[in-house]
């Protein structure tokens, strides 16, 4: 019985997984013949049958859903940061004295998981003004061009965020 229901895991995970990936296929795409369709279809299922253990290790699918749907609300806020950050960067280098003032921060977390880490650090890369430069053992080395940037970040706001997303708790290390 166990042997059925593992089957039938890695085929629901192979089946979300094609169907994302041909989504995105047919939206980045934009042709909807049948030789672009049918040529979606087949590199789809081929990466879907090589790399869906991937994606959906987890066989809470509930636990899926729920960060999914909080990363789906993440994704707007992060856009809006990211467009802050942009007018932020032009002031800074259309001000007459150009007030920069480079430094790397480093702060600690208490997550675990690979996925939450990497979403931080994505995110804070894709910020203008910051650049994620390594991560050891939960610890962040961030790039910032300007006080106000580190300030930002340090504040804990997309921490906060990104560890919703995965259902992590308090992110910071008492120190």
């Amino acid at each position: 019985m166990e042997e059925i229901e593992k089957r039938r895991f890695h085929w629901l995970n192979f089946l979300a997984t094609f169907t994302i990936l041909f989504a995105f296929w047919m939206f980045l795409s934009g042709f909807f013949d049948l030789f672009h369709l049918s040529m979606g279809v087949i590199c789809c299922a081929l990466v879907s049958y090589v790399s869906h253990d991937l994606l959906f290790t987890e066989s809470n699918l509930r636990k899926r859903h729920l960060t999914g749907k909080n990363f789906v609300f993440y994704i707007p806020w992060l856009i809006y940061q990211i467009y802050l950050a942009n007018v932020h960067v032009v002031y800074l280098v259309w001000h007459p004295k150009m007030p920069i003032d480079p430094k790397i921060i480093r702060f600690k977390t208490k997550w675990k998981g690979d996925l939450v880490l990497v979403t931080m650090a994505n995110s804070i890369t894709l910020t203008p003004g910051t650049i994620t430069l390594d991560i050891r053992e939960g610890e962040y080395y961030v790039h910032a061009l300007s006080k106000k940037v580190a300030d930002d970040l340090l504040a804990g706001e997309m921490q906060d965020r990104v560890g919703r997303i995965y259902g992590e708790g308090d992110w910071r290390v008492d120190e």
